[in-house]
């Protein structure tokens, strides 16, 4: 997978061209591939990297040979730089990103409220990070090359035609003026928008589509300009009548979305003699340099189903949201995160097919909880009738002075971790909880002291960073009902049927720590662990690969958490 330059922080990731790989010798002959990914965007590097990590060979064709352009996908949430940080990457992110948590909203002229969608302390990642694609594309495929041993990323490779059977999928793949076939056990669309996968198997999208568009300006500031939060003005004097959302990015840059309206011609939006005095507008008087200029229409929509036998879609090839709520990468990359732990465990015979069923049921409900809120978000930002508008206005008005009125105001519900409730993989509640995360519930973080297995001090550290790369976790509390021969049954009872780490939680003053072979021990630093699991000794939580709560109990006997795994596994 060789790049056109090295990875250091000196990279110009928009330039980057990769190499093409060539046409493979004689063709893929008897070859036959466990999975290929189509499409290296965010979506198809993560769910290829986590295949990866798990120990999959994985295949992945790109038909392009470049990084995304301009600022696009820009807002990471905290749910994926967690992911991210699970493969292996989420350091960089945060370290080149600009990171975020407050936003304003403005109506004419005027604030009328502010939000922090992070008001709880003790989490290490921040709410957001702004970072143009390119970064985030780049840095996947920095992380995708450290495993190139069972990673094979081919640029340039364009598939063309698509046959799924039961026992397998073929694919016509072009490259370097000819072509060559293939055969894979599972293939897995994530090649966008306009995905040929879905297209070739005659898949469509349905859903609404909305009249409106919006430009698009990457401007560099040389002087700097407005703190590093999300601003959106509806109706602003220096755009009446339309709407602005404002983001910071890396480098000094900033992104600027300007409603236009569907009669706009977006060519001629994107002409000089018409953005320049917009951008002016809004900047007044200090320099300015463009970077990247776009128009974009959108549409809120999804596949029927994101699983036709041994063909999966994820990311915007399977659903499509408006912007506003940056739910788009968000949520693709959650549903790599869902589906590689499923892959892998169906490919080492340790779940049946059927576990990816739970793939689809899963990330389409997560899909229509984004579409649901983006659409609403696009209603408000954009009303398409005389009552609509009123009713806007109105809310806007009160908005400043009457706390109700700002629950009603919608510039785009930003995006959150799906809960899975109704997942059929979860085991329901049999003991009692005063509160912590039920079954379905993501993970939440936490600091942490790290206990080193030798015996020496305790090392600061943060709860999601000291859990297992790959596989299930039992996170138990103690020091409470912790006899060897108890934790041994415990052990004993999940042998056989799928990697499962332990992580031993103890009070932050705790000096006895159990034996437990294998085990982490972590101290419960500021006592937020134990507040945010309602975490009492004895309390054991079985958190799947993609860290969702699947199971929970007080102290369960061997056999529930043998079975828990089972259903977790679609085996029960």
């Amino acid at each position: 997978m060789p790049m056109a330059s090295t990875a250091t922080d000196d990279v110009d990731y928009p330039s980057l061209r990769f190499v093409h790989a060539p046409l493979p010798a004689g063709g893929e002959g008897a070859v036959r591939h466990p999975v290929v990914v189509v499409g290296a965007g965010p979506v198809g590097l993560s769910l290829a990297i986590d295949l990866a990590q798990q120990g999959v060979p994985v295949l992945l064709l790109d038909r392009d040979d470049r990084l995304a352009s301009g600022s696009r996908a820009i807002c990471f949430a905290q749910r994926t730089l967690e992911v991210f940080d699970r493969l292996g990457c989420g350091e960089r992110f945060v370290q080149k990103g600009v990171s975020w948590q407050v936003g304003k909203v403005f109506f004419r002229d005027e604030q009328v409220y502010r939000f922090d969608l992070q008001p709880q302390a003790g989490h290490q990642r921040p709410a957001f990070v702004n970072l143009q694609q390119y970064y985030c594309e780049g840095y996947l495929v920095e992380r995708a090359q450290q495993l190139q041993e069972r990673l094979h990323l081919r640029w340039g490779h364009q598939v063309v035609a698509v046959e799924a059977g039961d026992d397998g999928v073929s694919l016509e793949v072009e490259a370097g003026g000819g072509r060559y076939r293939l055969q894979t056990d599972y293939l897995v669309a994530c090649d966008g928008a306009r995905s040929v996968v879905r297209q070739q198997l005659g898949r469509e999208r349905a859903g609404r589509v909305f009249r409106d568009r919006f430009l698009i300006a990457d401007v560099r500031l040389p002087q700097g300009g407005f703190p590093a939060e999300r601003w959106f003005w509806f109706d602003p004097p220096f755009h009446p009548g339309q709407s602005v959302l404002l983001h910071s990015q890396p480098d000094g840059v900033w992104r600027v979305d300007f409603q236009l309206g569907w009669d706009a011609d977006p060519q001629e939006a994107q002409r000089p003699e018409h953005l320049l005095p917009r951008l002016r507008a809004l900047l007044g008087e200090q320099p300015f340099e463009l970077e990247w200029v776009s128009v974009y229409t959108f549409a809120c929509q999804r596949m029927e189903r994101f699983r036709e036998g041994r063909v999966l879609f994820a990311g915007d090839a399977a659903h499509r949201v408006s912007p506003f709520g940056a739910r788009g990468a968000n949520s693709g990359v959650q549903d790599a995160d869902n589906l590689a732990w499923k892959l892998a465990c169906v490919l080492r015979g340790e779940a049946p097919p059927a576990l990816l069923d739970s793939y689809a049921d899963e990330r389409e409900q997560a899909a229509d909880e984004n579409i649901r809120h983006s659409s609403r978000a696009t209603d408000f930002i954009s009303p398409k009738s005389e009552v609509s508008r009123l009713f806007r206005q109105s809310v806007l008005e009160l908005a400043k002075e009457h706390a109700f009125a700002r629950t009603l105001v919608n510039s785009g519900r930003l995006s959150t971790p799906t809960w899975l409730p109704a997942s059929p993989l979860n085991t329901p509640d049999a003991d009692r909880f005063d509160g912590g995360l039920p079954p379905g519930a993501p993970a939440t973080d936490a600091p942490v002291r790290a206990c080193p297995a030798d015996g020496s001090q305790a090392v600061p550290g943060w709860l999601l960073r000291q859990l297992p790369a790959t596989g299930f976790t039992a996170l138990l509390f103690g020091p409470g009902g912790m006899d060897a021969a108890a934790l041994e049954a415990w052990q004993a009872a999940a042998h056989g049927l799928a990697s499962l780490q332990w992580v031993v939680v103890l009070p932050a003053g705790a000096t006895r720590r159990p034996a437990l072979a294998g085990a982490r021990v972590l101290l419960d630093a500021e006592g937020l662990l134990q507040e945010r699991y309602d975490g009492r000794p004895g309390t054991l939580y079985l958190l799947r690969p993609d860290r969702h709560v699947c199971a929970r109990w007080r102290r369960p006997e061997p056999a529930a958490l043998r079975a828990a795994l089972q259903r977790a596994l679609c085996r029960a």
